[in-house]
């Protein structure tokens, strides 16, 4: 059976308004409403988000199609950019390669990629160790911990070339039984199923 780690889509930036707080942008709750049209999403037995709100958001549409209630995990959180605040959009981008090519180092008091990936690794095995193997699941979240476990997953070192494609709305598959990745980033909207 199958797993998910899926990646909240196009958000509301708001620059006065802490980024765990930024919800989905129109376009963002499109492709979610799209794709819990997906015959895949009526399969889920389990959607486990992280507690900011654009992931909420998401898996709260997700699980209305699905007929079950979002369960939060406080421990999937993005990296912690709190020490920066708010940076613009180029500048964020610079700060999140040194933030992938540096992981033992803290970017300006960010959290350290090492201690994030950790963090969301052990919080994804907490969930799956007492999950029923037979029944497919899906974890909410973000890019940034999406591509540290991802790299957990498949054995790789840390770096941005594993992260996903454009800003966000994306989603890997896994293997329950051998948490094996089976299907690399892939649109939400776009992906068929095992």
């Amino acid at each position: 059976m199958f797993a998910l780690y899926i990646t909240h889509p196009q958000i509301r930036i708001e620059p006065d308004v802490p980024v765990p707080r930024w919800g989905l942008s129109e376009i963002g709750r499109q492709r979610a409403e799209q794709t819990a049209g997906s015959a895949w999403v009526r399969s889920l037995r389990r959607i486990v988000s992280s507690d900011e709100v654009k992931a909420v958001e998401t898996a709260e549409i997700l699980a209305h199609a699905a007929g079950i209630k979002v369960e939060i995990a406080h421990g999937m959180g993005e990296n912690d950019r709190s020490a920066t605040g708010f940076l613009p959009p180029d500048r964020f981008q610079e700060a999140a390669d040194w933030f992938f090519a540096h992981p033992t180092e803290s970017f300006r008091g960010w959290e350290r990629a090492v201690d994030a990936q950790a963090r969301i690794v052990a919080q994804v095995d907490e969930v799956l160790d007492s999950h029923d193997k037979r029944q497919p699941i899906a974890f909410v979240g973000h890019g940034g911990v999406g591509t540290l476990l991802k790299c957990h997953l498949q054995g790789l070192p840390i770096a941005r070339s594993h992260d996903q494609p454009g800003s966000g709305g994306n989603l890997f598959a896994f293997r329950l039984e051998d948490r094996t990745v089976t299907c690399d980033w892939t649109a939400m909207e776009s992906w068929k199923g095992i």
